[in-house]
């Protein structure tokens, strides 16, 4: 009953919608009054009676193409037959009579677009490959490898093999390239015994090895084409020795970016960049959209930044040894050493909620606009290790930043929605801003200890003293919690107002 509900609201939109486009294209007005408004109110009720009594609004319930469209090809034919007879016999719609009919034709073009699009979204929703993240197990616990089963799937020393491969080494560059050769052979040789070599998307193929571990892993398939990326590293951790290692490489969205702009002539090649970015990057991370997306692709072709890859590896358990870029992709070596930690709801959307230390060492969900890449709040300590600090305390070249989060920072919108938690009383306007696990620990242990012991805040004393170290900023917040530990409404009231005037005259931003 509720699917019918939303179908007819939906239709309602349409054919009113409808009319009023076509009318402003013929008379350019769509005044609300007079005989166009009758005609309108007439319209509508003409069509939505008879497309309830041909039952159309139940296809929300269907997933063929037949039992979606034909409804509504049948229901709109006989529409407009009866304003075709209207038009020539009934006023007013003798005279609006084309307005009538070309108002039919683009609902009926409407209704088909929406019905194709309702076909592949509740085919989407009922398949049975599952969506990245969500019920990932299943399709191992089918034991069927959806690539099927091809020439040299899965390679292993030793295993026999086509005379055109009767060489590793030859193995590797025909599926890849000489210099991804050459960069494999630095950790690489035909002499090791517990190294396996694979060129697949499925993590069956890895589960279905029959030795229990390895030294070394292999793939010589882009993680791109990874419909459940994270299982398969996972799948990768569990088929690795302690401190095993695992090479595979990606193609970057920043170096698919570049690759699409050479490939296509200038002012086309913009357009299929946008059209190709909406289509394998923002698609997969909306929810009503992302089911249709997977359907459609398999998750193949997938575009993925260089942050999402390395947060996805840390999150599955590895660190990253080195990486390379060359020839439009990023390689890398990675090595074993935790468990994953399966994180199967990582946050997409707009809206983030970021795990920081509170009052007492309690963690607390601090509420952002999204400014970092997916998984990046698995990559701080190799942010840290490779880049350090710059000045003002923040990550020096941040890759997992993103060009809009980059506005979004400059103007504190990323902070915006810490309302939410200033609201419920998890922090309070002005203090020490809440900190991750990984940046509080570069604090002194005396300063460690006097954070928990207050409320963190909106407002930091940062942009009162606008330190440019970490030491200024240690220094910076040991002063204001000291002397907000004497006298708490003074403190916040002058911090409140320096920080204020900072920000206003003096330019002070975040990074």
């Amino acid at each position: 009953m509720k699917k019918k509900v939303i179908g007819f609201i939906a239709d309602s939109l349409i054919i009113i919608v409808s009319f009023y486009i076509v009318a402003w294209h013929r008379y350019h007005t769509v005044f609300i009054g007079g005989l166009l408004y009758k005609t309108s109110v007439y319209f509508y009720c003409i069509f939505i009676l008879l497309s309830l009594f041909a039952n159309k609004h139940k296809v929300l319930e269907k997933t063929g193409v037949t039992s979606v469209l034909y409804p509504i090809a049948l229901s709109n034919l006989i529409i407009l037959t009866l304003f075709i007879l209207l038009g020539r016999f009934i006023f007013p719609f003798t005279y609006y009579r084309f307005t009538s009919l070309y108002a039919v034709i683009l609902v009926s073009l409407l209704e088909v677009f929406g019905g194709f699009f309702l076909v592949i979204y509740n085919r989407a929703k009922n398949n049975k490959f599952p969506v990245e993240m969500e019920e990932q197990d299943q399709a191992l616990q089918a034991g069927q490898d959806k690539e099927g089963t091809q020439p040299f799937d899965v390679f292993v020393p030793g295993h026999e093999m086509d005379e055109s491969y009767h060489n590793i080494s030859e193995v590797i560059a025909k599926e890849t390239s000489r210099q991804t050769l050459e960069f494999i052979s630095q950790f690489y040789t035909p002499s090791i015994d517990d190294a396996l070599i694979i060129s697949t998307t499925s993590p069956f193929n890895l589960l279905n090895r029959p030795k229990a571990l390895y030294k070394l892993i292999i793939n010589l398939k882009r993680i791109n084409d990874i419909q459940y990326i994270n299982k398969f590293f996972e799948t990768v951790n569990s088929k690795l020795e302690p401190k095993g290692i695992f090479i595979g490489w990606v193609e970057t969205f920043t170096l698919r970016k570049q690759r699409i702009l050479d490939k296509y002539p200038q002012g086309t090649n913009y357009l299929i960049y946008s059209i190709d970015f909406i289509f394998h990057r923002i698609m997969p991370k909306v929810p009503l959209v992302k089911r249709i997306y997977f359907f459609i692709t398999r998750g193949q072709n997938r575009v993925l930044s260089k942050a999402e890859t390395f947060g996805r590896l840390y999150s599955c358990g590895f660190e990253i040894v080195t990486e390379n870029s060359f020839e439009g992709h990023l390689y890398f070596v990675v090595v074993k050493v935790k468990e994953p930690v399966y994180d199967n709801h990582p946050t997409y959307g707009p809206l983030i909620k970021l795990p920081r230390l509170g009052k007492g060492g309690k963690i607390i969900s601090v509420y952002k606009l999204r400014t970092m890449h997916a998984y990046s709040e698995y990559l701080q300590g190799y942010v840290f290790q490779q880049n350090k600090l710059q000045s003002g305390g923040k990550f020096k070249n941040d890759f997992r930043v993103t060009t809009l989060g980059r506005f979004f920072r400059k103007f504190w919108l990323d902070e915006l929605p810490m309302l939410i938690n200033l609201l419920r009383g998890d922090i309070k306007l002005v203090g020490v801003r809440p900190l991750s696990k990984h940046y509080y620990s570069l604090y002194t242990k005396e300063l460690q200890e006097k954070r928990i012991s207050y409320k963190p805040g909106l407002i930091p004393p940062f942009y009162a003293d606008m330190p440019r170290t970490l030491e200024e900023i240690m220094t910076s917040e040991m002063k204001y919690l000291e002397s907000y530990q004497k006298n708490p409404f003074t403190t916040d009231v002058r911090y409140f107002f320096k920080a204020l005037y900072n920000i206003l005259f003096r330019k002070a931003r975040s990074n």
